[in-house]
């Protein structure tokens, strides 16, 4: 006969094995739901991706000092200062590679925002018209940057020159650095004034 203490402690047990169970079914129905309610709310289409479109570099080089034009198929977003930063960061991703022509480190990430602006006077009442690029580089960019003159020149001659011939409208380029004017690039280029755009667009070869 099984001793009165032996069978409490049984019946204790057994009732604790059924509660223990009915709470683990409960928990696997919840992680079953929340599983379901996540493949419902995944979205059906996967997220759409820039086409791919060619975009005009000009690539300076310091061997002769030249800005020489170069076509690279890029994904591009439809905003036009999106697409501004776009062209610059693959432009300066090309200056940041170990084989440059015009070594300059930083890269894509040198570049922090590009707006457009329109130009003051009566072109500024058309949707078409002519446009200010302001480029605003980060201070990293800018205190890494070789110091000379030509080599500074080259490197805002280009970006000025990669702007207006990918986005024509752009006929002015101004400079910041972290936001903040700045008189030089790197010790020599003047970025207190406006670059015309379209002068920095050089007959292929040639000198800017």
């Amino acid at each position: 006969m099984i001793p009165r203490h032996q069978s409490i402690l049984f019946i204790v047990l057994l009732v604790a094995s059924l509660a223990m169970g009915v709470m683990l079914w409960q928990l696997r129905e919840r992680a079953h739901r929340q599983l379901v309610a996540g493949n419902n709310s995944a979205p059906t289409q996967a997220p759409q991706v820039a086409p791919a479109v060619d975009a005009t570099l000009l690539v300076a080089n310091d061997a002769d000092g030249s800005l020489l034009t170069q076509v690279h198929s890029l994904p591009l977003p439809q905003d036009p200062g999106a697409r501004a930063r776009a062209v610059l960061g693959k432009l300066l991703d090309i200056y940041a590679a170990p084989d440059a022509a015009h070594p300059v480190p930083g890269g894509a990430n040198s570049v922090a925002q590009v707006f457009l602006l329109p130009l003051s006077g009566e072109a500024a009442a058309d949707p078409a018209g002519p446009q200010l690029a302001v480029v605003n580089l980060t201070r990293s960019f800018a205190a890494t940057h070789p110091s000379g003159i030509e080599t500074e020149t080259l490197t805002v001659l280009s970006i000025c020159g990669t702007l207006h011939a990918n986005l024509p409208r752009v006929t002015q380029v101004r400079f910041l650095v972290d936001g903040q004017p700045r008189a030089t690039l790197a010790g020599h280029a003047d970025l207190t004034r406006a670059f015309l755009a379209a002068e920095a667009v050089p007959t292929e070869g040639t000198h800017p």
